[in-house]
């Protein structure tokens, strides 16, 4: 059980995700502060010098803090478009390397297609 845990592991895609996973936490990490730290305090005073962490309702003693829940949103809307334009810029490369060439048909695949084209001519 051991070796199929270590051939699982040591697998080129686990250890892929692996770095994908912990690198996508410290960029969700530093997304959060910028939209935290930046973005929503500017955005704050561009609307009059409201803190949209602060928004919420009082209603007894059950307390609905909207607020946070909003910067929530914003938060995945600025990772979602940061990542979006992440990959479109990853996919613009791939499309610039220039696809490998067509390698050349074998000698047995040239001789076939001219014995083909030959009993075409014969049969017309």
């Amino acid at each position: 059980m051991w070796e199929d845990f270590k051939k699982f592991a040591i697998r080129g895609n686990v250890l892929d995700l692996a770095v994908a996973v912990i690198i996508g936490g410290a960029f969700g990490k530093i997304v959060s502060s910028l939209v935290a730290d930046i973005i929503m305090p500017a955005l704050g005073i561009i609307v009059g010098g409201v803190s949209f962490t602060g928004l919420q309702i009082v209603y007894g003693d059950a307390t609905i803090k909207y607020g946070v829940f909003l910067q929530s949103i914003f938060d995945f809307l600025v990772i979602a478009v940061s990542i979006f334009i992440v990959i479109r810029l990853i996919s613009g490369r791939k499309k610039q390397e220039a696809p490998a060439p067509k390698p050349a048909p074998s000698a047995e695949v040239v001789l076939l297609t001219e014995i083909r084209d030959l009993l075409r001519q014969k049969g017309t």
